[in-house]
């Protein structure tokens, strides 16, 4: 007997899943360089961000020779309405991640790695300690590479956390807002937006050479006035780069797309976003947080030289 699947409920059901834009068509990955990957990840045992929450610019990424990088396991002790990744308990950290993911960068021959994670409400320090040694084992083994890490919250966790991080010294902390502050209850019902905005503002009181960034989804039900609200309260932290992309529902049983924003849409964002200060903004319906990260920094970089 086949089980009936009930969506999730909210005041609209937004757009349909089928009938998306023109621009948010995407060819399926299907490169030599895609298939390297993958096969060199499953011998390591990595996990890529890229994989577990579906990213739509997986072809072109990995055809290019970049990947971002998912620690601390596949499952997440948190269940957020937007996130493709895999939920419930999650297996011991593997202490021999640190060193497997230094050679796959060395194999790829990265020069930015991008390092995120799953929530780890299970452990004592979130896991800050393994993003430490990771970054510690990168620093050791290609020093030449840039570092930056996507960060889950540490929400009820020690602040030596954050210090614990901030000490191995990445050279972009990330951490997303994702949405705007009415929507968390149904988006992130297990964040606070004044927690994520103030973890992003101690990272920089903590490191103020870090470069520190952030991103939000748009199409979740929220307005635009809202939008500009999270990207004054993103400067008033110190926030330097922005990313601004079109959410895309995974699969019925999670949150609908209420608004699907069109490129003219989001290249006003991206003007708005710069005449408030960012350091730089990306901007458009495919990007993603780790979207063109490497050409992101280095154009950050190239712009407080001039």
């Amino acid at each position: 007997m086949s089980r009936k699947i009930i969506p999730i409920q909210t005041e609209s059901q937004g757009e349909p899943m089928a009938g998306k834009p023109a621009w948010l068509k995407v060819r399926a990955p299907m490169s030599a360089e895609y298939k390297s990957i993958v096969a060199m990840m499953r011998t390591l045992k990595l996990n890529t961000v890229c994989e577990e929450a579906s990213c739509p610019n997986i072809g072109g990424c990995w055809k290019q020779g970049s990947a971002t990088f998912m620690i601390l396991g596949r499952v997440c002790t948190r269940t957020c309405a937007f996130c493709d990744v895999a939920t419930g308990k999650p297996d011991p950290v593997d202490p021999d991640e640190p060193v497997n993911l230094a050679t796959a960068v060395a194999q790829i021959g990265l020069k930015h790695v991008v390092i995120t994670s799953v929530d780890r409400d299970d452990l004592k320090d979130g896991g800050a300690g393994h993003y430490a040694a990771v970054i510690r084992e990168l620093r050791e083994r290609q020093p030449e590479v840039t570092i930056e890490i996507l960060t889950p919250d540490f929400q009820r966790k020690p602040a030596s956390c954050l210090d614990t991080v901030m000490a191995a010294r990445p050279d972009i902390f990330n951490h997303n807002l994702e949405t705007v502050p009415r929507l968390y209850r149904s988006v992130r019902p297990g964040a606070r937006y004044f927690t994520s905005l103030r973890l992003l503002q101690r990272a920089k009181e903590i490191d103020p050479g870090v470069v520190t960034k952030s991103g939000v989804m748009v199409g979740l039900g929220e307005e635009r006035d809202e939008l500009l609200q999270v990207m004054d309260d993103m400067r008033e932290a110190g926030v330097d780069i922005l990313t601004i992309g079109q959410y895309l529902r995974p699969s019925i049983n999670h949150h609908p797309v209420m608004k699907y924003w069109s490129p003219e849409e989001f290249e006003e964002l991206k003007y708005l976003a710069e005449k408030k200060g960012f350091g730089m903004v990306a901007s458009g319906p495919l990007v993603r947080s780790s979207f063109h990260a490497d050409e992101v920094f280095a154009a950050l970089k190239l712009s407080k030289q001039k």
